[in-house]
């Protein structure tokens, strides 16, 4: 809902700022422009990329298609740097060298009185959807925290749309107070700041993800604890989880049986502990299970260079 909404105000706002820009010379409408048309296309890159991660796996993907929306996510973060931030930087720099006056600024409040409305409402519909998904987390650590690229790519790039608009609104009033065109491309230069900020941001979250980031810790505890109070386990040692799309993880357990079980005995609490674990927490699309002393275990998270955090979740070599 958020994306289809920030797609069709991004399109209807780039097509009027386009015939702005074009009509006043100015440079922040024309970075203003280009930054809506950027997003745009971003909204419809992750549009796609949501319908490729959907897809059921296979055997040459066999745990799903989930990270191509991370993919495609950390592509829009490209975008944003290279065009964006491009754009708008070459613009500012030329009309600061180089001033132009602007022509008809009416136009230009006109179409930035628009804008503001139209991304404005999409940014209120990303805001609460984004809130709806954050719980009881504060913003900042719900962003830092989200496996859902697209919740919170919109909310950014509304974001940085809206202090595009102001500071667009801005450089056009100190243009024309001053009679110092300059100021144009100012307020072009500093659009550019913001999206070469939020692409940084975005790139930053969205790489962390594609490169195989862990899931909530607490998903991670709630597991464990699940895998202790199956019969026949004697410990759940640790767990390493990876998240694969929104709602897909992947989760290998460490468990040390019960000496006295055989092997039998041991595929019915696998079996039993599977069941639990696609019911309580259906996000879990793959567990395996390695039986595994406490000692064992424990030796090897010794040996690893990393140590379990407070989740009890440890890095794949500890899990040996």
């Amino acid at each position: 809902m958020a994306v289809w909404a920030a797609l069709t105000g991004n399109l209807m706002v780039a097509v009027a700022k386009f015939v702005a820009a074009a009509i006043t010379g100015s440079a922040a409408m024309t970075s203003e422009a280009v930054h809506s048309l950027v997003d745009t296309v971003n909204e419809l890159l992750l549009l796609y990329g949501i319908s490729r991660s959907v897809r059921p796996a296979d055997r040459a993907h066999p745990l799903g298609y989930g990270r191509e929306l991370y993919f495609w996510s950390f592509v829009v973060a490209l975008l944003i740097f290279a065009l964006g931030a491009g754009v708008s930087a070459y613009e500012g720099f030329n009309h600061v060298l180089v001033p132009q006056p602007i022509e008809r600024p009416a136009v230009i409040f006109a179409v930035l009185a628009a804008s503001l409305a139209f991304e404005g409402t999409s940014w209120w519909i990303g805001m609460r959807a984004f809130g709806a998904a954050k719980r009881n987390l504060g913003w900042w650590e719900a962003f830092r925290k989200s496996k859902d690229p697209p919740a919170f790519i919109v909310v950014f790039e509304d974001s940085a749309a809206l202090l595009g608009i102001f500071a667009a609104a801005a450089g056009t009033t100190a243009a024309l107070l001053t009679g110092d065109a300059r100021w144009d491309g100012v307020a072009s230069l500093v659009i550019a700041a913001i999206l070469a900020g939020v692409a940084a941001l975005l790139a930053r979250e969205s790489k962390a993800l594609l490169i195989g980031e862990r899931a909530d810790p607490a998903l991670s505890e709630a597991i464990l604890r699940t895998a202790s109070g199956i019969a026949g386990v004697c410990s759940a040692n640790s767990i390493v989880t990876i998240q694969i799309a929104p709602n897909s993880v992947v989760a290998t357990l460490s468990l040390d049986f019960f000496d006295t079980l055989r092997a039998p005995e041991i595929e019915q609490a696998v079996v039993e502990l599977e069941r639990r674990i696609r019911s309580l927490y259906p996000e879990v699309t793959a567990l395996f299970v390695k039986p595994q002393s406490v000692l064992v275990a424990s030796q090897l998270r010794k040996d690893a260079p990393g140590t379990p955090d407070p989740s009890g979740e440890t890095s794949p070599l500890a899990d040996g």
